[in-house]
């Protein structure tokens, strides 16, 4: 007998499709954290610094003598320009059941927020205030006390901002809550471990997460502990998003492109430290 069943008219029947997921990035936000700048054209940006005046003992009748107060080159930033474009034809548009051309534009809007943080994190590798943890080091909260100690050895002002992958920022939350044998002297801090896991500052300085601080081939992660100065981007050109019609290929190019320049503006106001960044697993 036949039983007519949603099988017999499968072939008939369209898919129902919900929103596009888009790529899953990370917040960006360190070009709050820096030191900012914005012009325009290709001229180098530079930093200068002045020698320190020494104040001496006198005698009653002592003459003072003049002291050298000449500034130093201390920096340059050199502005070049990054790009991405996305290619949509019409007839990718015209079918496509989801708004391609409108996620493709804020797809490569995230892209290029995502390099120039990107490009910050590379200069941590450039800090000179000091280097504390090696590869294969696990982050403990002693570390991050020796940074930021490091930091006040610099006359580094505050405030102090330390960056670091979510993989490291969990051994150190760990080590504060009841899954770890010792328990802290601080029960405040552990109970807000506890209800948030993430914690937004200790000690006075404010920490950040971002899966955008790359993890090299032995699960290392160089993080970093830095004042404001310590960073700089100068925008030349904001990102711009330019959408241009090619008939010749029956479609619509968007074309994202923006003229900046990154790099270390103090470096003696930044630490650097390295240390296992691999997954946790408890």
């Amino acid at each position: 007998m036949p039983l007519n069943t949603e099988a017999d008219i499968a072939a008939f029947v369209n898919p129902v499709f919900e929103a596009a997921m888009k790529v899953a990035r990370d917040n960006n936000f360190l070009p709050n954290l820096v030191t900012n700048f914005s012009g325009r054209g290709d001229w180098v940006r530079k930093s200068q610094i002045y020698g320190t005046a020494t104040m001496t003992s006198l005698a009653e009748t002592d003459d003072l003598a003049s002291q050298a107060f000449t500034p130093t080159a201390l920096a340059t930033l050199t502005p070049s320009e990054a790009g991405g474009q996305i290619f949509l034809t019409d007839r990718r548009i015209d079918t496509d059941p989801f708004q391609a051309q409108r996620d493709a534009a804020e797809e490569l809007g995230m892209a290029m927020a995502t390099k120039m943080e990107a490009d910050l994190i590379s200069d941590f590798a450039s800090f000179t205030g000091g280097t504390i943890g090696a590869a294969g080091t696990v982050i403990t909260w002693g570390y991050v006390f020796a940074m930021l100690t490091a930091l006040r050895r610099q006359n580094a002002p505050r405030p102090y901002a330390m960056v670091m992958h979510p993989n490291q920022y969990h051994v150190l939350a760990k080590a504060v809550t009841p899954a770890t044998a010792v328990q802290t002297n601080s029960p405040a801090f552990q109970d807000e471990v506890m209800r948030n896991f993430y914690v937004g500052s200790a000690a006075g300085v404010d920490f950040y997460t971002t899966t955008n601080v790359p993890i090299d081939g032995s699960d290392d992660a160089v993080t970093a502990m830095f004042s404001r100065n310590a960073l700089a981007i100068d925008i030349r050109r904001a990102p711009r998003l330019e959408p241009e019609r090619d008939a010749s290929r029956r479609g619509i190019e968007l074309n994202m492109t923006s003229v900046y320049a990154h790099g270390v503006w103090r470096a003696a106001f930044g630490v650097k430290g390295t240390f296992d960044a691999a997954a946790p697993s408890s």
